[in-house]
């Protein structure tokens, strides 16, 4: 069986010791670095399958090294940082991030998030491995689920994991309309606590990537009151 391997990158080596110690309780293998660079180190040179990440560190910050990350690998990404602002949330979950804690945090609450991450990612690595070896096309937008890939005429889009879900969710279910309570559940894999917000500021990026912000509703329509659908 797969040995599960978790980047915990903290300038705080206390933190990251308490980080560490509790995720090998659950028989996890850990991997440690205190600043960005050591970071991005740590997932040229091992299989990384989900990192926890602080913001302010030396160097290179939590941003950084997720964006950098994003661009070869789709591990599970969490975010542990004392910024607590909400736009600091939002602009983690931007950048690439799956989730957002705070600290002071509770450890075992951390782990419950790692392990639900975790599956989340082996639930979607076996969808895409079975059932999704085809690809959707719709007005020079190509969208390959198992090769996590999307081009809009000829040109690939960077989207974030989240994104990709969102997009590959309302493609696959052309007309359906989704509310961001139903959306954030299937694509989260969490349940829905007044998280309409992040929904929200992931539709609108996902917009601006597919060009609709000169060509209005071409992919995604809003159904005002309701949610989105995919405009088929």
């Amino acid at each position: 069986m797969k040995r599960i391997t978790i980047l915990i990158a903290d300038d705080e080596i206390e933190i990251a010791d308490l980080v560490a110690l509790h995720l090998q309780k659950e028989g996890y293998h850990t991997v440690k670095a205190s600043d960005g660079q050591s970071a991005l180190q740590a997932v040229q040179t091992h299989a990384i399958d989900l990192a926890v990440l602080d913001i302010m560190m030396p160097g290179m910050d939590g941003y950084e090294v997720t964006r950098k990350i994003r661009e070869q690998h789709h591990f599970p990404i969490i975010f542990l940082s004392a910024k607590t602002s909400d736009m600091d949330k939002i602009t983690g979950l931007v950048m690439g991030a799956d989730d957002y804690m705070t600290k002071p945090f509770n450890p075992m609450e951390l782990v419950a998030r790692v392990n639900s991450q975790l599956r989340r990612a082996l639930q979607f690595s076996q969808s895409r491995a079975t059932a999704q070896r085809s690809f959707l096309e719709k007005g020079g937008l190509v969208i390959i689920p198992d090769q996590h890939s999307v081009t809009l005429y000829g040109k690939p889009l960077e989207l974030t994991p989240k994104e990709f879900d969102i997009l590959v969710l309302l493609a696959s279910n052309p007309k359906q309309v989704f509310s961001a309570e139903s959306i954030f559940e299937k694509v989260w894999g969490e349940a829905y606590f007044e998280s309409g917000n992040t929904v929200m500021v992931h539709i609108r990026t996902l917009r601006k990537k597919l060009g609709e912000d000169v060509n209005k509703n071409k992919f995604i329509k809003t159904i005002w009151g309701v949610g989105y659908t995919f405009n088929d």
